[in-house]
């Protein structure tokens, strides 16, 4: 028996030993998930406080209850550690560190490489290797694989196999989790593909197999480019719609009535989370070396990242018509995370529009039930309370991310007017006079 047909039988015996890198919003709660199938699972992190974290039974991810984490660390399934020696004691290693975009645009794929780099260093035959990082296609192929097989004689699909599963987590969904969303599965042979399915379906209630890695990587570039491409057609529609002085929730939710042919996507104050506003700038990078113009992509980038700045304008012109200016301004921001419901911040709208405000001198705080504290150009920022005092004592109270649990009611009776930029206040009856939506 060979080692990798012997590593198939320890996965399906829930014997082999899984270790995941990267113990963030993807990582943890696929290493917690492997644990509770029966895995024994190292989580490995550069983050020493992380790590310290987690051997405390407590959990940094919303989607991931330290009751949970507890669980499998008092069954002997989770221990989490910085020192990647321990890789040489694992059969299979996932890969799930951040893939963000340089200031150039270009990709960033400094993570992956520190990651394999760890890996190369105890890599042994009979392991598995899945790459889930979200990147441009062709990475697992052209990127990891020499930098894998350096100084070894080793033969992928013979000695070991390498996969790219990409990563489906959306933060706060309470429908779709971990287990019920479809994996995708590609691998460099159908040994490799056949091996990385067998782990997943122990978690996941489907496994979708396709033909390579780079159409696994193609995959989940098509998912959020899709979104990303729809939701800048809503922002460019909710433009269109402030010039002809019509509602634009009030016709997408209209077009939302037809049972084919249409889905709903709603405007905002711009993109973002790690997936949407990046994922597309890899697929674009990518083509631009094949001398292929992303045009779609490359006009939904151009609308989303305008928004900003639009709210910025629309802000201007609100305070002016009340004989205000920005500088000076006292300006209440409800929401600094990119998603309702979530603590994560990357790529927030919020600071870009929170940047422009104070450029122009405004006066700026905030309320997030989520974020009690933040940076923004290097200044630290605090969660104030949501109280009357607070909305009374502002020129204008904005939102730009509709966190649950938020009297909006209270807001717009006691505020002195809002721009909501999500249509939060949808349901709110009194003083619609006082709202001003996108």
């Amino acid at each position: 028996m060979s080692k990798l047909q012997d590593l198939r039988a320890k996965i399906d015996a829930r014997e082999a030993r899984i270790g995941v890198i990267g113990l963030g919003y993807v990582g943890l709660p696929l290493a917690v998930e492997l644990g509770e199938a029966g895995f024994r699972v190292i989580g490995f992190d550069v983050d020493a406080s992380k790590v310290r974290t987690l051997g405390e039974g407590r959990s940094y991810i919303g989607d991931v209850p330290s009751e949970d984490l507890r669980t499998q660390i008092d069954a002997g399934r989770f221990e989490a550690t910085d020192d990647f020696s321990k890789l040489a004691d694992v059969d299979v290693i996932n890969i799930c560190v951040p893939t963000p975009l340089r200031k150039t645009r270009d990709p960033d794929v400094s993570f992956i490489a520190a990651a394999v780099e760890e890996i190369r260093k105890h890599l042994h035959e009979g392991q598995l290797v899945i790459l889930g990082s979200t990147t441009y296609p062709g990475t697992t192929h052209e990127f990891v694989i020499p930098m894998l097989l350096e100084g070894t004689d080793f033969e992928i699909g013979r000695d070991f196999s390498l996969a790219f599963a990409p990563e489906r987590i959306d933060p706060a969904n309470t429908k779709f989790k971990v287990k019920n969303v479809p994996k995708v599965v590609g691998g460099e042979t159908a040994l490799c593909t056949d091996l990385a399915c067998a782990v997943f379906d122990t978690v996941f209630d489907v496994t979708v197999p396709v033909s390579s890695t780079q159409a696994a990587e193609m995959v989940k570039l098509l998912e959020n480019t899709f979104r990303a491409i729809n939701i800048g057609l809503a922002n460019e529609v909710a433009l269109m719609c402030e010039k002809l002085d019509l509602d634009v929730w009030e016709v997408i939710e209209a077009a939302a009535t037809k049972p084919y042919g249409f889905m709903k996507f709603t405007p905002g104050p711009g993109l973002g989370g790690h997936c949407i506003p990046v994922d597309p700038a890899y697929l674009s990078w990518k083509m631009k070396s094949l001398n292929f113009p992303a045009r779609f992509i490359e006009l939904a980038t151009e609308v989303n990242s305008g928004m900003p700045d639009h709210v910025v304008d629309r802000i201007a012109e609100m305070l002016n018509e009340d004989r205000l200016a920005v500088n000076g301004a006292r300006i209440l921001i409800l929401g600094v995370a990119y998603k309702s419901g979530v603590d994560d911040m990357r790529e927030s709208p919020a600071l870009d529009v929170i940047a422009g405000l104070r450029a122009r001198g405004g006066d700026i705080r905030y309320h997030d039930p989520f974020v009690p504290e933040c940076t923004i150009d290097g200044e630290s920022f605090k969660s104030v309370d949501l109280t009357d005092e607070a909305l009374r004592s502002s020129d204008l109270v904005v939102v730009l991310t509709d966190h649950p649990n938020v009297d909006y009611d209270r807001v717009v009776t006691v505020g002195p007017r809002v721009f909501d930029t999500r249509n939060a206040t949808k349901d709110v009856a009194a003083d619609r006079e006082k709202i001003t939506k996108l």
